[in-house]
C-alpha cells in the first residue's frame, strides 16, 4: 500500500460560485473516512470553510489552480495558518467518466494524503502583489507598442513617410510636425524650420517630401484618438512604476545583486521583475536546475522503449522566460562579456540561434540563483587560454582529412 503522509487533510474543488471540500481523516488502522461539505465563494462562505477546517483540526489542504478563482480562497485560508498546496490541474485531473464535484474533491484528497501532488511555487503575499503589478506593467507596455504600430499604420495609409527620415516617429520634432498636420489635414500649413531641431535640419528637403501625403478628416480624428490613448497609457505606466518602486524598497540589496548580472544593470525594472517571479528565498527550489526547469528553460524528458522523442522546452515561465531571452539577446551582442558571447557563438554554430539563446538565458538565471543564495555579486568565469596543439599533421594528410569530411580543396 502507498504510505499515508497526511493523516488529516482536505481536498478542495474550486469553482466560480462555490467550492467543494472533502476531508480525508485516517485512523491508526489505516482506514480513511471522508467528510464533504459545499461552501459559497463569498467571503463569508470562505470564512465558514476555514472554521470548518479548524473544527476538524485540518491544517493541510490541497486545491487545483482553477483560473483566478483559487486566489481569494488562498488569501482567506492563508491568514488562518492553513498549509496550502496549490496543484496544476494536469496533476490532479480525475479519470474521465467518473467526474463529479464531490468525486473531484475526494480524488484530490486521496492523491494529497499519499503526497502524490506536486505543489506549485507560491511566493509570499508581498512578492505576489509585486508580481501582479509587474505583469500589469508588461501588459501596458504591449498596449503602448500596439498603439504606436497603429499610429504608424495610419501614417503609412496616408502616405506620410516620416518613418523613412526620422528615427522615432514619436520623437519631439516628429510629434510637432504631425500635430501641425492634424490641425488642418486638408490644407496643412507646416513651417518645418520652426518645428525641427538638431540634426534634422540637415534633412529638411527629405522631410518636405516625406510629409507630402493625403490625410482624410476621418483618418485625422482616428490618429488623434490613438495618440491620446498612447499618452494616457504612458502616463499610467509611469504612475504604476512609482508604486512598484515603493513596494520594491525592502528588496534593495537583492535588486543590487541582480543588477550586477550582465544585461540587468541598465534597468532596475528588469531586476524587480525577476524578484517578482522567483522571490528572494532560493530555498524554495532544490537547485539551480530546478529553478531553470520551473522557468521553462530546460528540455523535457520524453523517452519510451529506449527511444527519445521531442524534448522541446515547456511553456512555463511565460513572463520570466521572455525577459531573460530579451536580456540574453542584448548580452551576446555586446563585447563587454566575452565569456557569454563566446559560449553563444560556439553553441550557435552547432545548435542554431534559438537553442543557443535559451542556453544563455539559463546561464543568466543560474547565476541569479547562486547570487541570491550566497548573497554575492556576479563574478564572470575565468576564460581559459587555449592549449597549444601537441599533435602535428603534414600538408598532404591535412588535404586528405579535409576531403574525407566533404571539403573541396582549392589552390
Amino acid at each position: 500500500m502507498l504510505k499515508i503522509v497526511y493523516q488529516n487533510c482536505c481536498g478542495l474543488d474550486v469553482h466560480k460560485t462555490f467550492v467543494v471540500a472533502c476531508l480525508a481523516i485516517t485512523d491508526g488502522h489505516g482506514i480513511t473516512t471522508y467528510k464533504r461539505h459545499r461552501f459559497s465563494t463569498f467571503t463569508n462562505g470562505l470564512r465558514s470553510l476555514a472554521d470548518w477546517l479548524e473544527l476538524y483540526s485540518c491544517f493541510d489542504l490541497c486545491m487545483e489552480s482553477t483560473g483566478k478563482y483559487w486566489i481569494p480562497v488562498h488569501n482567506i485560508l492563508e491568514k488562518r495558518d492553513i498549509r496550502i498546496t496549490l496543484a496544476h490541474p494536469k496533476y490532479v485531473k480525475a479519470i474521465r467518466g467518473k467526474k463529479t464535484d464531490k468525486k473531484d474533491a475526494q480524488w484530490i484528497a486521496d492523491l494529497f494524503k499519499h503526497d502524490l501532488v506536486v505543489g506549485s511555487f507560491m511566493p509570499p503575499a508581498d512578492i505576489r502583489q509585486l508580481r501582479d503589478l509587474l505583469r500589469y506593467r508588461f501588459k501596458l507596455t504591449n498596449f503602448t507598442s500596439s498603439e504606436k504600430n497603429r499610429f504608424q499604420n495610419s501614417l503609412t495609409v496616408s502616405n506620410i513617410q516620416l518613418a523613412s527620415v526620422v528615427s522615432d516617429t514619436f520623437g519631439k520634432s516628429a510629434s510637432k510636425i504631425i500635430e501641425r498636420i492634424l490641425e488642418n489635414p486638408l490644407e496643412p500649413d507646416v513651417d518645418l524650420p520652426s518645428l525641427i531641431h538638431g540634426s534634422l535640419k540637415k534633412k529638411l528637403p527629405e522631410l518636405e517630401l516625406a510629409i507630402d501625403g493625403v490625410i482624410t478628416p476621418e483618418q485625422a480624428e482616428k490618429m488623434k484618438l490613438i495618440k491620446q490613448h498612447y499618452e494616457q497609457l504612458v502616463a499610467n505606466k509611469q504612475a504604476l512604476e512609482t508604486i512598484i518602486l515603493e513596494l520594491a524598497k525592502p528588496y534593495a540589496k537583492e535588486i543590487e545583486l541582480i543588477q550586477s548580472t550582465p544585461g540587468f544593470g541598465s534597468s532596475m525594472m528588469s531586476s524587480i521583475s525577476v524578484i517578482s517571479e522567483i522571490g528572494v528565498d532560493m530555498t524554495k527550489f532544490y537547485s539551480a536546475k530546478h529553478l531553470c526547469s520551473w522557468a521553462g528553460l530546460t528540455p523535457t524528458n520524453n523517452e519510451s522503449a529506449g527511444k527519445k522523442h521531442s524534448v522541446r522546452i515547456s511553456r512555463a515561465g511565460c513572463y520570466l522566460k521572455p525577459l531573460l531571452v530579451q536580456i540574453a539577446n542584448a548580452v551576446v551582442r555586446s563585447p563587454k562579456h566575452p565569456e557569454i558571447r563566446n559560449r553563444y557563438l560556439a553553441l550557435k554554430k552547432r545548435r542554431g540561434h534559438k537553442r543557443a539563446i535559451i542556453a544563455i538565458a539559463r546561464q543568466l538565471l543560474t547565476a541569479i540563483y547562486h547570487m541570491l543564495s550566497e548573497h554575492v555579486v556576479y563574478t564572470p568565469p575565468v576564460i581559459k587560454e587555449q592549449n597549444q596543439p601537441t599533435r602535428a599533421m603534414t600538408v598532404e594528410a591535412a588535404i586528405q582529412f579535409a576531403k574525407q569530411h566533404g571539403f573541396r580543396v582549392t589552390a
